[in-house]
């Protein structure tokens, strides 16, 4: 009876922060008819999740793909294909790799700051005080957020793509096992690549991206109960966005095949 009430309490757990994460996502939209009055806080926003995640994006593209073109080049090295490598990167960069490692990138980097930002605010009373100067928090904190990161999440994955495609051309021109000139490189990956794959990479990238900012948004405004509910709700944020960001990306992989 223990099991079965345990179970039926983290059922209803599950549906409320669902149902809750749902109210919040219709309320941040329904505020974007505010963005003109908020058009500072959204820039601050975009700096904070696009240009200050450039550097460590240029690194983790740049070796993503040198070691996927190295591990690739060297098995189609045996069979004598290896001039089709880069199309298997381009690829792998744009379908696949760069939504999903630039999300995880933005969703450790910028979502855990997100929602350490909110949760301090919500446990010093900051929410409260904004409510009293009749400020909506959501209006002010959590839609200039999703605005950011449907914005900056796909111009980064375009960036770590391009990067990647660089990384992976590298590897393949000058590593003595696999060696294949830029031009045959190219020509695999503009045989490979067509707008119906880079657009199904920008439609994860945004999908990813709101949902980093929502689940940002929401554990930073359930922060409770001080420093240590700071640091649960930001590895709450973290982790859960995750999860979700490769659930959706299998239901999003399936649509768009």
């Amino acid at each position: 009876m223990r099991m079965l009430e345990r179970l039926g309490k983290r059922i209803i757990a599950f549906h409320e922060t669902v149902g809750e994460m749902l109210v919040l996502l219709g309320q941040m939209l329904w505020f974007f008819r505010e963005i003109p009055r908020n058009i500072q806080n959204i820039f601050t926003q975009m700096a904070i999740v696009g240009y200050e995640t450039l550097p460590i994006a240029t690194v983790m593209a740049f070796f993503v793909g040198m070691v996927l073109a190295l591990q690739t080049g060297a098995e189609l090295q045996k069979y004598g294909t290896q001039n089709i490598i880069g199309g298997i990167v381009g690829l792998s960069m744009v379908r696949e790799l760069g939504p999903v490692m630039t999300s995880f990138l933005v969703a450790g980097r910028a979502g855990s700051a997100m929602a350490a930002e909110i949760g301090v605010m919500k446990v010093y009373e900051e929410i409260d005080a904004l409510k009293t100067l009749d400020i909506n928090p959501v209006r002010y904190l959590a839609m200039p957020r999703l605005i950011a990161c449907l914005i900056c999440v796909p111009a980064l994955v375009i960036y770590a793509d391009f990067v990647g495609i660089l990384g992976g051309a590298l590897v393949s021109h000058l590593h003595p096992k696999i060696f294949i000139s830029y031009s045959t490189y190219y020509d695999s990956m503009k045989g490979a690549l067509k707008l119906k794959e880079i657009g199904a990479g920008l439609i994860k990238a945004t999908v990813f991206g709101g949902l980093i900012s929502l689940v940002a948004c929401y554990t930073g405004f359930k922060t409770t109960g001080g420093a240590r509910g700071i640091a649960q709700s930001t590895t709450r944020a973290v982790v859960l966005s995750f999860m979700l960001i490769l659930v959706a990306d299998y239901f999003l992989t399936r649509i768009l095949l």
